[in-house]
């Protein structure tokens, strides 16, 4: 996450409606009801079966995502300390990610730009299928600080989509909306991956973007649990989702305007995500809440070289993960 404040311009869209799907809905149960009096009781499904597109998301493993973070770590160790912008580490980090995406049948496309005489590199991964005027968006920055391995800010936001991207191939979720993810450069120089993707898009390809959910940092030691707010129907996916685990959560002004939603938001999109805080400090009234230790930052480590395997909240991280796979599944029905 950026360290300075970054304030958008415009807020979300309406949600659209989906007036046809409607009517289509209305008229296969007409033609539902019709087929059941001429067959019998036998055609309707028993007590607590569910549609196609309903089905619940699957449990992230935790141990796959924490892979995913020691293998980011060794990227790091391998290539100077950090996982930056414009340095050797985060091209190894994106390959990486690439590599497993490709083995699990999505489209992968690497979006190159030029930031202050460095080339960038924003990977974005298609799952075949869907309504693609009507794209649910996942993404979370991939780019360390140079200072560290940055592997809460942000591998812990990006190792949690990749593993919510792989549950969706190993399920072969066949969702009635579109699903992408992407992985964004330079966040640390300014969102500056991310607002480049944005600035190419035609206004039909920012329309069909019905949601785009951002990660950015789900690990923190000293987790707040935070979800963003601008969107009430999105918001209401993760606070209900949450509130199911026993956990109240709380928007957070940390948040706003600094990270990769911002490039959305300041488009027009629909947007939301979940967060465990960066480098403010938990207030009392929270720790009793959460568990956590009043007057401490949320992550100590917050854009310093100690950003490691060792600055985890393995729990934080777990439910987290679960909150992605929950959103993904929920919005792409």
């Amino acid at each position: 996450m950026t360290r300075g404040q970054i304030r958008g311009s415009a807020t979300g869209t309406p949600r659209r409606h989906h007036r046809r799907t409607a009517l289509a809905a209305a008229s296969s149960a007409v033609l539902a009801l019709t087929l059941l009096g001429a067959a019998g009781a036998q055609a309707s499904p028993g007590a607590g079966e569910k549609g196609p597109h309903a089905a619940e998301a699957p449990d992230i493993s935790v141990a796959a995502v924490q892979q995913d973070l020691k293998d980011l770590q060794s990227v790091a160790e391998a290539n100077g300390g950090n996982r930056a912008h414009g340095r050797p580490g985060y091209k190894a980090s994106l390959d990486y990610i690439k590599e497993k995406l490709d083995a699990a049948g999505y489209k992968t496309t690497i979006q190159e730009f030029d930031n202050n005489g460095s080339t960038g590199y924003n990977l974005v991964a298609d799952w075949p299928g869907g309504a693609t005027d009507s794209t649910v968006m996942t993404g979370a920055h991939l780019d360390s600080v140079s200072s560290g391995p940055g592997i809460n800010d942000n591998g812990s936001g990006s190792a949690g989509i990749l593993e919510t991207a792989l549950a969706v191939a190993k399920a072969d979720l066949k969702p009635s909306k579109h699903l992408r993810f992407a992985w964004w450069d330079a966040e640390e120089e300014g969102l500056v991956g991310s607002r480049h993707y944005v600035e190419r898009l035609g206004q039909d390809e920012i329309g069909a973007i019905d949601t785009y959910l951002n990660f950015d940092m789900i690990g923190s030691p000293n987790a707040g649990h935070f979800v963003y707010e601008d969107d009430p129907s999105v918001e209401a996916v993760f606070t209900e989702w949450f509130q199911s685990k026993g956990i109240e959560t709380e928007a957070s002004e940390e948040v706003n305007g600094r990270s990769d939603h911002a490039s959305f938001k300041d488009a027009g999109v629909t947007v939301g995500g979940s967060f465990t805080g960066a480098g403010e400090t938990m207030t009392q009234a929270q720790a009793d809440k959460w568990g956590g230790t009043a007057g401490e930052p949320y992550d100590a480590c917050y854009h310093s070289a100690c950003d490691d395997l060792t600055n985890i909240n393995e729990e934080a991280l777990d439910l987290h993960s679960d909150a992605i796979a929950h959103a993904v599944w929920e919005l792409s029905s």
